[in-house]
């Protein structure tokens, strides 16, 4: 079973997640929060696996809060709540930590499958729209992080190519079609980018090869 904890300040939104997920056979909704700092004693009481974290909320923010969570507990997946798909927090929380985001006006299915992804420890980057948030807003944070880009010395060839690649929204069996190898060689190429970078997951990655300007948002 999937644990899930909702961190909502509107009990409507909470409830009606509460019982979306409950009624799928591998979803568990374990416990609510009504804010950010509810949500962060919450997780170290419950150890959920994944979080659906509202950004704006009373006492403590959803990003702050994120950022909290990732850093106490990184196998904790957050994912972030929002109901405009161009909020300009939610690019926060996914430098934050969050492995992806979902609008709120999100279907049953849908909601189940985000759940799904995060905590199988995939990141929900596929959309295009959050390809869209993550470029725009990474070209509105100024200019390429020096350090960072130095961090892109360290890795391969290969894994730089595979990253970017990531950063454009490309899944494992995408990128072996462009690479003309095996989905297993993304597979673990995709793991080593991850260990020496020492990031969480793709949106992690693709938020990294953005801001180290190994990527540069175009067409935005």
């Amino acid at each position: 079973m999937i644990r899930v904890l909702i961190a909502d300040d509107q009990q409507m939104v909470r409830q009606g997640f509460t019982v979306l997920l409950n009624a799928q056979p591998d979803i568990e909704v374990v416990g609510q929060a009504v804010n950010g700092a509810d949500a962060v004693t919450r997780v170290a009481e419950l150890a959920p696996d994944v979080v659906l974290m509202d950004i704006r909320m009373p006492e403590l923010g959803g990003i702050e809060a994120t950022a909290l969570i990732t850093t106490a507990t990184p196998d904790v997946r957050v994912l972030v709540l929002t109901t405009f798909d161009l909020d300009e927090y939610v690019y926060e929380a996914l430098r934050a930590g969050a492995s992806g985001f979902l609008l709120k006006d999100a279907s049953a299915d849908q909601l189940a499958e985000a759940v799904r992804v995060v905590a199988a420890g995939d990141a929900l980057l596929a959309p295009g729209v959050t390809r869209r948030l993550i470029a725009e807003f990474s070209r509105l944070d100024a200019r390429p992080r020096s350090p960072l880009k130095q961090r892109v010395g360290d890795l391969t060839e290969r894994e730089t190519e595979v990253l970017a690649l990531i950063a454009q929204g490309l899944s494992n069996a995408e990128i072996a079609v462009r690479l003309v190898v095996a989905e297993q060689t993304v597979k673990t190429h995709v793991g080593r980018i991850l260990v020496k970078l020492g990031l969480r997951d793709r949106t992690q990655a693709a938020v990294f090869a953005y801001e180290s300007g190994l990527v540069r948002p175009s067409g935005y």
